[in-house]
C-alpha cells in the first residue's frame, strides 16, 4: 500500500513511533556523553576549586591570627 493511501491514524502512529525510537537513541547518546565527559570534568574542576578556596581560607586564618597577636598600633 502506498504511504499516501494509508489512513491518517496509521501514518500518524508510524511517525510518532519513529520519533520515539529516535528520541530513545539520542537520549542514550546524551546520557553517555554526560557520564563520560561532563561529570568527570565537573568533578575535576570542582575539586580544584575547593583546594584553591581552602588554601585562601588558610592564608586568611593565618592573617587573622597575626592581627590578634600584633600589638594594636592605632591605640594612643
Amino acid at each position: 500500500m502506498d504511504e499516501k493511501n494509508r489512513p491518517f491514524d496509521e501514518r500518524f502512529n508510524s511517525a510518532v513511533h519513529q520519533a520515539a525510537e529516535k528520541l530513545d537513541r539520542e537520549s542514550e547518546k546524551l546520557i553517555a556523553y554526560l557520564n563520560d565527559e561532563v561529570v568527570p570534568a565537573v568533578r575535576e574542576h570542582s575539586s580544584r576549586g575547593l583546594r584553591v578556596a581552602a588554601e585562601k581560607l588558610a592564608k586568611f586564618a593565618d592573617y587573622m591570627d597575626q592581627q590578634k597577636e600584633a600589638p594594636d598600633e592605632k591605640k594612643p
